[in-house]
């Protein structure tokens, strides 16, 4: 007698559905698998077009000295939008695409690693970081705003691509867009002291590896930033451009509360790291408050008393 089978798990996963002459056809699980696939095919080419756009943006601005102030707008726009991506995997990915913490993960370090060498992770050497809080030493306010715009033009970007509803992730995602939820778990003072906490971390870093070779920066960057990243409170954003772009028009907090937590905070923790590292916050005063100046050369002690011998004669 043939078996019917109706929704009932079976033991090579997923579920059978009825078939041809009562007999269970399993073809949930194949289905299920290929849904995976095309969510991350569809990411993985929203990644690459975010990509290619930052390096087209350097190379066709390195062409014009003049121009390169908008590699931060560039830049901010290829990590906002690429992160509101990562963050769409992050909510949505697991349950309707079935892609796990570890796909996450994964992906948000890749992600934080290509914007790193597309654009230079703000290390010098003409990059740009796409990130407010490392841009405030230099003297014109042009970085920062570009900046914020990148990261508004990013979210405009990515509301349009999810109202593609390639896939069933971005289905619901671009469902759920209206009422998004925010990335700040706590108080306004705790995600403020947790934000200024996380990017006075990831300053006295950047700033202790300014000078060293970029195949060991970029990657002990983004390896930081993505443990960072899972500091439940606020998200660690550490960017208030960035912050702006992925939670602000999260409803939950007004925009002052957001400021406080998302733009005071990074400056604070900023101004800290600048304060332990140099021992004074360039901008605001110069005078060295933790460290004596002593001179970087010394003359030997056989080539003064040389020269003293020589004035004797």
């Amino acid at each position: 007698m043939a078996t019917f089978y109706s929704g009932d798990a079976q033991p090579g996963g997923g579920y059978a559905q009825p078939g041809v002459y009562g007999y269970a056809q399993p073809v949930r699980s194949a289905r299920h698998r290929s849904s995976n696939m095309s969510g991350l095919n569809a990411s993985l080419g929203y990644f690459i077009g975010a990509a290619s756009f930052g390096i087209a943006s350097r190379v066709l601005l390195r062409r014009r000295p003049r121009l390169h102030f908008l590699l931060e707008s560039a830049a901010s726009f290829v990590l906002a939008a690429c992160l509101l991506e990562v963050q769409t995997i992050v909510e949505v990915g697991q349950w309707a695409g079935g892609l796990g913490p570890d796909v996450s993960v994964t992906v948000l370090f890749v992600v934080l690693l290509t914007h790193g060498v597309v654009c230079g992770g703000g290390g010098g050497g003409g990059g740009a970081s796409g990130n407010p809080a490392l841009t405030l030493a230099r003297p014109t306010a042009a970085p920062t705003l570009l900046a914020f715009l990148g990261a508004h033009l990013a979210l405009m970007a990515a509301l349009h691509y999810w109202s593609l509803e390639l896939t069933d992730m971005h289905l619901i995602k671009n469902l759920m867009s209206s009422s998004c939820s925010t990335s700040l778990q706590v108080s306004v003072l705790q995600g403020f002291i947790t934000e200024s906490v996380c990017t006075l971390v990831f300053h006295l870093v950047h700033l202790s590896l300014r000078r060293r070779s970029a195949l060991i920066r970029i990657p002990l960057v983004a390896v930081l930033l993505t443990f960072l990243s899972h500091t439940g409170y606020t998200s660690a954003y550490m960017n208030p451009s960035l912050a702006y772009g992925l939670t602000f028009h999260c409803p939950g907090f007004t925009l002052a509360e957001y400021a406080a937590v998302y733009w005071l905070g990074p400056l604070t923790g900023m101004s800290m790291a600048l304060f332990l590292y140099m021992g004074h916050i360039p901008r605001v005063f110069s005078k060295n408050l933790l460290y004596s100046q002593k001179t970087r050369f010394r003359v030997p002690k056989g080539n003064a008393s040389g020269e003293e011998d020589k004035k004797k004669k």
